[in-house]
């Protein structure tokens, strides 16, 4: 199994970076990147590449809605080729309140829409003459000046196929991942529901899988500490969790909320949210159930977290992407070493 680590830069980017150097000798495989609506994400992965050397690094998301197809394409190609074949480009949909309410665009067919952004970005990596049409983009664009040609990358890129992540969890946008892309990052990954939630998606998705993409790479998120006195740090997790189970979206357009309740936790998902949207937030992450908390985490005791790596590896998890919990930098990387150690 693969070890990730999102980027968290809260003490200072350019100091972060500079320790990503030790972590990489710890036995770290990949970096992801968030963008939000901080700072972009593709300056950072660009400093990111000069400063290591054998690191992975992912976007981890580009939302699709921010950027035009082809744009997409070519960042994907100038990130492979200034970290020598090391970048995998994660996408996604983000969701309304961030497309429609900080880049103005309409949050419109995501589904479509990611199907088409992947074909362009295959067809601009093979250097192809970008003429396409869909649904949702045709190239060249129909309308305007009358001027637009069917155009080829001028670079050469370093792949003419560069992995491609999709972060999804409902059930078309997971069936999509696993027909598509080499890459599914879900969230809040439980490794004991995983397969009542997303088996019939993820298998209806490989029925349609090209052999030429290779095995899914599964990739789960988990907050991780090691020792037989952690377990009170599983509540760090409970902020984040009411977050995105209350906060992200409204009553009805929630993808997380959505989550919790297919995971079977009907009656705390709704009252997380409501608790959330009446600004009680504290109220709304002390019910986040514990089991849920438990069982994302690699929090725990040393043979706790074994085996939450073995049910993971059971439910197909290929990559954890690790937080790790400890008050210096040193300790920090001994988690790394160790959880690089039990993944085998």
């Amino acid at each position: 199994m693969r070890i990730g680590m999102a980027l968290n830069y809260a003490g200072g980017f350019k100091e972060t970076v500079a320790e990503l150097a030790d972590y990489e000798k710890a036995g770290l495989d990949i970096v992801f990147v968030a963008e939000a609506y901080s700072f972009d994400a593709v300056s950072q992965m660009g400093y990111i590449a000069a400063r290591t050397e054998r690191l992975q690094i992912a976007s981890g998301i580009l939302p699709i809605y921010s950027r035009t197809p082809a744009l997409l394409a070519m960042t994907a190609s100038g990130m492979d080729y200034v970290s020598d074949g090391r970048f995998t480009l994660g996408l996604g949909a983000s969701g309304p309140q961030v497309i429609e309410g900080f880049h103005g665009v309409p949050y419109t067919a995501p589904l479509g829409r990611t199907r088409e952004v992947i074909e362009i970005c295959r067809k601009v990596w093979r250097r192809e003459r970008l003429e396409y049409a869909g649904k949702h983009y045709t190239l060249p664009f129909p309308g305007g000046t009358g001027l637009g040609k069917p155009l080829k990358l001028i670079n050469h890129p370093v792949r003419d196929r560069i992995p491609i992540v999709l972060a999804a969890i409902g059930p078309k946008n997971v069936e999509l991942a696993a027909e598509l892309a080499e890459g599914w990052e879900p969230i809040f990954f439980m490794p004991e529901k995983a397969a009542d939630v997303w088996g019939a998606s993820l298998a209806a998705g490989k029925a349609k899988r090209d052999p030429s993409l290779g095995e899914l790479d599964v990739i789960a998120q988990a907050f991780l500490a090691i020792g037989d006195d952690v377990d009170e740090l599983r509540d760090l997790g409970r902020p984040m969790a009411a977050l995105y189970i209350g906060g992200m979206g409204a009553k009805g357009k929630n993808f997380y909320n959505d989550l919790a309740r297919r995971y079977g936790y009907e009656k705390e998902a709704e009252r997380i949210q409501d608790l959330y949207l009446e600004g009680k937030k504290d109220e709304a992450a002390a019910l986040v159930p514990a089991e849920l908390i438990e069982r994302m985490s690699l929090i725990g005791s040393e043979g706790f977290v074994r085996d939450r790596v073995a049910a993971m590896r059971e439910a197909g998890v290929t990559t954890i992407n690790v937080a790790p919990i400890a008050r210096t930098h040193e300790e920090r990387l001994a988690l790394i070493e160790k959880i690089r150690d039990i993944a085998g």
